[in-house]
């Protein structure tokens, strides 16, 4: 008897996705549980698991084919009849063979643990898995761990320098000719990517975007964490970083204009009285938006642990859809990266997005005299479809003054 592998249920509005690694093969055995595809969506890989012990009897959607919720991926033959039966692009002649299974250094039946993106590198640069310990959530294997095996053996061994006569009659090193000088490369985008670069190029399209700028002091905020870094930490076991802050004041700002914190819906206009502020992460496979539910309600430490675990969720690959869902409000912060200044596209269908740049000193002028201060940009995309421009130069400035007066926040975020 052959039970058929489905693509199962995916989550809230996704429909389809792409098949991304098999960790078997026709013929190895798999018991219920084991992991046997992944699939990659426009928000998180989801891995496909034996619903039945036997033998993996066909593959019939080979890495890249783009599937939907039902389809067929491949069977399981619950009697064992290994090497009997064969992929179908095995069976049609020009096809391309089914793919084979990745070096992970696992089981055939793929219980070992690694992100994707981990997977894909240690097939590329021949490393075991099962030779690395994972740093990431739950011991998973990480493309972090993977560099840090590969870096070593990859170093370019230390240059000696020639003597005078090296230099003077040393030849110099032939140019590669065109014909074997490799300097392109074919990549296939995954399906976040694309999903990415759609909605991106869709929100420039239908939403009318325009771009806010200000300034803000951040002094009063770095005070305030230089004396209460410590007993934080101490009392709550994470750092009291900038983000809280900015989500706190986004929240006191958003209560006092409302529709930043709205939807579009046809001709109506959804205006929603709960915070769930998008915190936009850059992961490996594409940008993410994790959400703090509820954030009006949340703690500066409550908001700070979520960072900080969405953060190393993204780096492992294991946010989940959850995680993912709604938000009607997005904080995204370049600064991390040393930008200067920017405009942040809209996170559909949001109509509010919140960039921040990186903090500098800076000379400012202060009752008449040059001082120095922290300074940081920061920048409100909107829809200017039902946000007017006083709204969006009012809720920025907001935003400063409860982040230059931090002790605001506690009333009014």
């Amino acid at each position: 008897m052959t039970t058929e592998i489905t693509v199962p249920e995916l989550g809230e509005s996704i429909v389809e996705a792409t098949v991304g690694e098999w960790r078997v093969k026709v013929g190895d055995p798999v018991k219920v549980g084991d992991v046997i595809v992944e699939l990659e969506t426009d928000k998180v890989d989801v891995e496909v698991g034996a619903t039945t012990a036997g033998v993996i009897a066909t593959i019939t959607q080979p890495t890249g084919s783009d599937v939907k919720i039902g389809d067929v991926l491949g069977a399981i033959d619950a009697n064992g009849a290994t090497g009997k039966t064969q992929t179908k692009a095995q069976a049609d002649p020009g096809d391309p063979a089914p793919p084979s299974p990745t070096n992970t250094g696992e089981t055939p039946a793929g219980k070992g643990k690694a992100t994707p993106v981990a997977r894909r590198m240690a097939e590329a640069e021949g490393v075991d898995l099962a030779q690395i310990d994972g740093s990431g959530a739950g011991g998973r294997v990480t493309r972090q761990d993977i560099a840090a095996r590969v870096e070593p053996r990859t170093r370019p061994e230390p240059a000696t320098e020639p003597d005078e006569g090296e230099r003077v009659f040393a030849s110099p090193r032939p140019t590669p000719s065109p014909e074997t000088d490799e300097r392109e490369e074919r990549q296939r985008m995954s399906r976040r990517r694309r999903t990415i670069a759609q909605r991106l190029v869709e929100a420039q399209q239908t939403a009318a975007i325009l771009t806010t700028f200000n300034e803000i002091d951040m002094s009063a905020v770095m005070d305030m964490r230089r004396r209460r870094q410590e007993s934080f930490v101490n009392q709550h076991g994470v750092k009291l970083g900038f983000t809280s802050f900015f989500v706190k004041a986004c929240v006191g700002a958003l209560k006092a204009f409302p529709r930043l914190n709205a939807e579009l819906q046809g001709d109506e206009i959804v205006l929603k009285h709960y915070y769930d502020i998008g915190i936009a992460v850059g992961a490996e496979e594409g940008l993410v938006v994790p959400v703090i539910r509820d954030a009006d309600r949340k703690s500066f430490a409550d908001i700070e642990k979520a960072v900080r675990d969405f953060a190393a969720s993204s780096r492992d690959g294991t946010l989940s859809l959850e995680d993912l869902r709604g938000g009607t409000f997005t904080i995204t912060n370049g600064g991390v990266f040393g930008s200067m200044l920017s405009t942040p596209i809209l996170n559909p269908p949001q109509v509010g997005i919140l960039g921040l740049h990186n903090i500098q000193d800076r000379p400012v002028a202060r009752d008449g005299e040059i001082i120095i201060r922290p300074m940081i940009y920061v920048a409100l995309s909107y829809d200017h479809r039902i946000v007017d421009g006083r709204e969006a130069v009012q809720f920025l400035v907001r935003v400063k003054q409860l982040v230059e007066e931090p002790e605001a926040l506690l009333l009014d975020g």
